[in-house]
């Protein structure tokens, strides 16, 4: 049990205070109670320390890591497809962890909105602070200043009969002129026979320490406001077509932030003229230009083009091209030589020299439901295994191969099927593989008989009129990314305003200059010193420079220079 305060006082150590506390071997200290407001303002102040802060930043980071490593819905949704179909015991799981959807999560929100409170609450008191400093005066000469390491005294001779007080407060007036045209707060303090002027400046280190916290404000209010007008979609467009910016037509996917409204989306228009790459002779491509004609509501057509990192710009929107590729059309048949089946299907890329995969499904017209696995290859070569490959992304040796299955595609009982896979796990493999009948095998414009009688299907050829060769006789496509981001240039402004406190506050030093004028009979003693907060290894010169404009002041200004110095810098 501690005791009262009162049997503490008789103590008769001079060394320790009256209120000093005397504890017995084995007294129980007691902590006081806090109380719910006590422990509310406990948390308050954890929560709002600069070291929790740096935490929460740092966790912060850790989390956004499975945004990259996992697919998210909101950028990538047929990855996510993809993952859940490669990784069947593995994704359930992560999607109760949310990890499918890491930036909207619970847990990644918890921990941004933590930071942003943490920061509010670090931010406000000191800004309340500096400005109060601001409005201070520089504090008071110190009476030795011979004590502080960075410190400089010279001896000025006066001219016979002058007055050793008058010339002593004039050169403390030059002084303080110069440190004010250096950037110092300046304050005159003279007393007990002596003058001086306090200086102060690097007050825009803290200004700059502050602006960084209130522009990584400023970034997570951009980001989390901002983010929720942002939206994202993805669509590929055949050349000859046209996209339509609605939701519930053209996009192949949408990913809206929370404030988007999709039936107010403008309405405009995009078709793909023409899809140029050129190819160098190692078969890498040069150059990627989509030529495309928009146009707006009420608005005459325009034409425009995308390519790599230079996106197209229409009414707010950014149109950026992701990928590209060829895109076969094939027509199917009826034994009856009906047309069942007539398109233009994109065929996915599977390496540099566009060998691509592509999936025909004709749910219609025929006995059964049909589904054909098909390659194409743009300049077909044959390997030493027998295997086929394309040797150059143009069109030199355009052919298509395709494995045909029949049975139910699976598209009639309401489940979404990705129109880039075929699930063959219900059908009969009709043409390739152990069949015994070889894959149909066509270049543009041929035909080939389905088998068992089902009918045929057509290779077309998409060669303009005239043509020579078969450089076009496949149509190409464009992988485009619609976005609308309103947070990205206020990010990007609060961003280079971080950039810059950031080097105020890391380049300017905060320090503080003295210098002192005592008369003594003929002659007036001159101190310099100054004091820096924080590291700052050119005070000494600062001081030594100070010195030195000084004294060539004085001599110009008729008194006689510095006569010896009784002190260096330290």
């Amino acid at each position: 049990m501690s005791h009262p305060r009162s049997e503490s006082t008789t103590t008769a150590d001079p060394l320790r205070p009256p209120d000093h506390i005397e504890y017995e071997p084995g007294d129980e200290i007691v902590s006081p109670r806090l109380g719910p407001i006590g422990w509310i303002r406990w948390g308050w102040r954890q929560l709002t320390s600069m070291r929790t802060a740096l935490v929460l930043l740092l966790l912060l980071a850790i989390a956004a890591v499975p945004g990259s490593i996992v697919p998210q819905r909101s950028a990538d949704p047929n990855g996510v497809t993809q993952y859940f179909q490669d990784n069947p015991g593995l994704a359930p799981v992560l999607d109760r962890l949310q990890l499918f959807d890491v930036y909207t999560s619970a847990w990644f929100s918890a921990i941004y909105i933590l930071l942003f409170i943490s920061l509010i609450g670090c931010v406000i008191p000191r800004v309340k602070h500096h400005l109060k400093a601001l409005r201070t005066r520089p504090p008071r000469t110190p009476v030795r200043l011979s004590r502080l390491t960075d410190h400089r005294e010279s001896l000025v001779e006066l001219t016979p009969g002058a007055d050793a007080a008058a010339e002593a407060s004039r050169a403390v007036d030059i002084a303080a002129r110069q440190l004010k045209a250096g950037g110092y707060r300046v304050q005159r303090y003279d007393a007990r026979g002596a003058f001086s002027v306090s200086a102060e400046r690097g007050y825009l280190r803290e200004s700059g320490n502050l602006v960084f916290h209130i522009a990584l404000l400023g970034v997570l209010i951009a980001v989390g406001i901002g983010g929720g007008f942002t939206y994202t979609g993805q669509r590929v467009i055949v050349e000859g077509t046209t996209f339509v910016n609605s939701v519930g037509t053209d996009y192949s996917s949408f990913n809206p932030g929370r404030f988007v409204n999709p039936d107010t989306l403008t309405p405009f228009t995009m078709r793909l003229d023409k899809f140029d790459v050129k190819y160098q002779t190692t078969g890498q491509a040069g150059d990627f230009v989509a030529h495309m004609t928009t146009r707006l509501p009420g608005h005459e057509a325009v034409d425009d083009t995308i390519k790599v990192n230079h996106p197209l710009g229409i009414s707010g929107d950014r149109v950026y091209l992701l990928g590209n590729g060829y895109a076969p059309t094939v027509t199917v048949r009826n034994p009856a030589g009906d047309v069942v089946f007539h398109d233009t299907i994109p065929f996915l890329p599977q390496d540099n020299n566009l060998t691509s995969l592509g999936v025909i499904k004709v749910p219609d017209g025929l006995s059964q439901q049909l589904g054909i696995v098909s390659f194409f290859y743009p300049s077909q070569v044959a390997t030493s295994s027998g295997a086929f490959t394309s040797a150059f992304p143009a069109l030199i040796n355009p052919v298509l191969t395709m494995n045909v299955y029949q049975g139910d595609l699976g598209i009639d009982g309401g489940i979404p099927r990705s129109v880039y896979a075929l699930d063959t796990s219900g059908m009969t493999q009709l043409t390739g593989g152990t069949t015994g009948v070889k894959s149909i095998e066509l270049s543009p414009g041929q035909t080939s008989a389905l088998p068992d009688g089902l009918g045929s299907i057509t290779f077309d050829d998409a060669s303009p009129a005239g043509a020579t060769d078969s450089s076009e006789s496949v149509k190409r496509f464009a992988s485009l990314s619609i976005h609308r981001d309103l947070a990205a240039p206020w990010v990007l402004l609060f961003a280079l305003l971080a950039v810059g406190s950031l080097m105020l506050a890391l380049f300017v030093p905060r320090r503080r200059m003295w210098v002192k004028a005592t008369p003594d009979g003929g002659t007036v003693r001159l101190e310099y010193a100054g004091l820096a907060r924080g590291e700052d290894p050119t005070l000494a010169g600062a001081v030594e420079a100070l010195a030195r404009k000084h004294g060539d002041a004085l001599g110009k200004a008729g008194q006689a220079g510095p006569a010896a110095d009784s002190a260096s810098v330290n």
